[in-house]
């Protein structure tokens, strides 16, 4: 893949520096010509900017400050036409909905990441040299942005990207998981023994926790529990040691301590740019659990039709068939409060959230491992953490929640289309805590996948992993290659400019895969 790896994409990746380096007063302008800069000149003072470029494209945002290296459409096109689709986070209204791959979509979350991401991530390792504390926290970050990007794909170039050769080989999902551990314990041993508390060189850029040791450690072990629970179906005793050594040194327990990356006028929500903007609306799946529960997080994400009740569209319609049926829109507490035209830069971005932590505890506590609490307790603390998080304070509301016995219900727009195939609610649990295990493990996945919201990867990964059935199968399916269908899609197939100059790599890959190169391949740790 000659674009994406070579050195020559030091330039681009350092015009993104150039860039970030102007969100704050903290660092000179950058006045030389980026692409004159040579990997020789990456002293510590780049440092910095290199980690905010990787860390912003690492979530897959584009910045209009950045043309001809990244736009906002990057995440309209990685992360809402594939990942918030298939989990039906939105109906986006593209072919995505009835799980096909159209137009070359799942290309360009996978070229943003290795032209932008990947190479400002080797940047800023580059410039970080012997500081013991700054490598920690880009191993930690290495390992998140990767993750989402091995999760989606199946094996991807990982030991090798950036080796500034053209063809790059692809590392098997197993080796980089194995990898991904051992790079989180690195960092955690580092970073619990150093007595620096704030990384110098990334206070001013760390739009997430500028430079906090503490705060930066507590993420790493989050991210590890995360993954431990991954692998919990085909590495179960593995999946225990990870999962309680990760909790022992302490994962995320209040929302202070969640990865909420920080929005400005350089570095906007892309969520907000793109949702309004192409016409995204409420799903019926999300339609069916929050108004069955009386969630209080309803109002905060989605508004009212004009005649006075929510109604989600159904994903997997052919196109026009809901003609010109009014659907829920996406509230300001998911776009931003700020003044109208900027609320993109005023909306922080989800990362990872506190209250994912507990309910993956609550499984863990099911599974009999040690999570430092009960299975009940700590989904019920999951679910007060989400609560919190978006501003629900009222104490009775929040009790009547946790011990509701409602259940979801039957999607409005049957009122309006009365033969659509939604009469098998797919939820039908309360949310108040149930006496059997399988029930249990359904509950914990249920408000895990709305404690988690908006950020899609991980819960579309979750959703695979543990099989719960949480949302409606598509209404129709354009993709009938085996495993796919009406059903979760699986993965994302490779781009088909690998085919043509990695073409040996990416066959490897696919050998490595143990499946065909199509969205109904499960992947390594993907058993059940």
């Amino acid at each position: 893949m000659k674009y994406s790896f070579k050195i020559k994409t030091l330039g681009v990746a350092l015009a993104l520096v150039s860039v970030f380096s102007s969100c704050t007063n903290d660092f000179d302008q950058i006045n030389t010509d980026p692409n004159s800069l040579t990997e020789d000149q990456l002293d510590a003072t780049m440092a910095g900017p290199s980690f905010a470029s990787a860390l912003y494209a690492g979530i897959h945002n584009g910045s209009y400050s950045s043309p001809g290296v990244d736009d906002q459409g990057t995440w309209g096109i990685a992360t809402g036409i594939l990942s918030s689709t298939f989990i039906q986070y939105l109906n986006c209204g593209y072919g995505t909905e009835r799980n096909a791959f159209v137009n070359g979509y799942e290309g360009r979350g996978w070229t943003r990441f290795y032209t932008v991401a990947v190479p400002a991530l080797n940047n800023a390792i580059k410039a970080s040299e012997g500081n013991a504390e700054a490598l920690a926290i880009l191993k930690i970050w290495k390992v998140f942005m990767y993750n989402q990007m091995v999760d989606a794909y199946g094996p991807i170039p990982y030991t090798e990207a950036g080796n500034k050769k053209e063809k790059v080989p692809y590392d098997s999902v197993e080796f980089i998981y194995e990898d991904f551990f051992k790079l989180l314990d690195e960092a955690n041993t580092t970073l619990s023994g150093s007595s620096v508390a704030t990384v110098a060189s990334f206070q001013p850029n760390d739009r997430l926790y500028a430079g906090n040791v503490a705060n930066w450690r507590v993420f790493g072990n989050s991210l590890r529990l995360r993954l431990a629970l991954r692998i919990s179906d085909i590495q179960p005793a593995k999946a225990k040691t990870q999962a309680e050594a990760a909790v022992a040194a302490g994962v995320m327990q209040t929302n202070e301590q969640g990865a909420f990356f920080k929005a400005s006028n350089i570095t906007p929500n892309n969520l907000n740019m793109i949702v309004n903007s192409w016409g995204y609306t409420m799903t019926a799946s999300m339609e069916s659990i929050l108004v069955g529960y009386n969630d209080p997080r309803l109002a905060k994400w989605f508004s009212k039709i004009d005649t006075g009740v929510y109604r989600g569209q159904p994903i997997g319609a052919l196109e026009d068939q809901f003609g010109t049926t009014k659907f829920s829109a996406f509230n300001n507490d998911v776009m931003g409060n700020g003044a109208a035209g900027n609320l993109s830069e005023t909306k922080n971005i989800e990362v990872f959230m506190a209250s994912e932590n507990y309910f993956s505890r609550a499984e863990g506590a099911l599974n009999g491992w040690n999570m430092g609490g009960s299975a009940q307790s700590l989904y019920e603390a999951g679910i007060r953490a989400s609560l919190a998080q978006w501003g629900i304070t009222d104490a009775a509301a929040i009790d009547a929640y946790v011990a509701g016995n409602t259940l979801p219900t039957l999607p409005n727009v049957l009122t309006v289309y009365p033969t659509l195939d939604l009469q098998d609610i797919p939820v039908k649990l309360p949310v108040a805590w149930s006496a059997a295990v399988a029930s249990q493990r359904t509950q914990i996945a249920v408000q895990k996948y709305l404690a988690i919201f908006p950020e899609s990867w991980e819960s579309w990964a979750d959703l695979r992993r543990s099989d719960a059935k949480v949302i409606y199968a598509p209404l129709n399916t354009d993709n009938n290659d085996a495993g796919v269908g009406k059903s979760l899609m699986k993965r994302i197939i490779y781009t088909t400019n690998e085919y043509s100059s990695n073409k040996d790599a990416v066959t490897d890959g696919i050998v490595k895969l143990n499946g065909p190169d199509t969205g109904g391949t499960k992947l390594w740790w993907d058993t059940k």
